[in-house]
C-alpha cells in the first residue's frame, strides 16, 4: 500500500516503538526524514541513528533513548501539517510547546530546523511536527 504521508508514517513508527519499549526502529529514509532525525538527535530525543543500505533500499535505524526508570525521552510526538492541510506560520507567530520545553520542527526556505532557530534566522515556514 502506498504511503501518502511518509513523515506521519515515520512518526507513527517511532511512537509505536516507544509504546512497545523497543530499543530501535527502522524505516525507509528520505532527505526530509533524515533532517528530522538529525534534529531529534541534536535535541536529545534519541540516542543515535544509523543509515543502512541494502541493495538500493535506503533505510535508517533509530536507537531510542530511555532513562534509568525505563521512561522514554520522547513523551509525545505529533504531526501538525499534513498533505491535505498545510499549516504555515511566520517567524513572529511560531508556536511553543510545553512552555518552551518541547520542540517544534519547521520546514523553512533555509531547510528543516527547529522553531527557535527559525525565529533567530527571522524566517517562517511549514510546521511539520511537535515533539515533547
Amino acid at each position: 500500500m502506498a504511503c501518502h504521508d511518509p513523515i506521519a508514517d515515520m512518526l507513527t513508527k517511532i511512537r509505536n516503538a516507544i509504546m512497545a519499549k523497543h530499543e530501535s526502529v527502522s524505516f525507509f529514509i528520505s532527505n526530509e526524514k533524515l533532517e528530522i532525525i538529525k534534529i531529534l538527535k541534536n535535541e536529545g530525543y534519541i540516542k543515535n541513528f544509523k543509515k543502512l543500505s541494502e541493495e538500493s533500499k535506503n533505510q535508517v535505524k533509530l536507537f531510542l533513548k530511555y532513562n534509568d526508570k525505563n521512561e522514554p525521552a520522547i513523551l509525545g510526538i505529533q504531526r501538525i501539517s499534513t498533505p491535505g492541510r498545510r499549516i504555515y506560520k511566520g517567524c513572529k507567530d511560531m508556536p511553543r510547546i510545553m512552555n518552551g520545553m518541547g520542540t517544534v520542527i519547521v520546514s523553512t526556505s533555509t531547510g528543516i530546523t527547529t522553531a527557535k532557530k527559525a525565529v533567530e534566522r527571522n524566517v517562517g515556514g511549514e510546521i511539520l511536527c511537535y515533539v515533547w
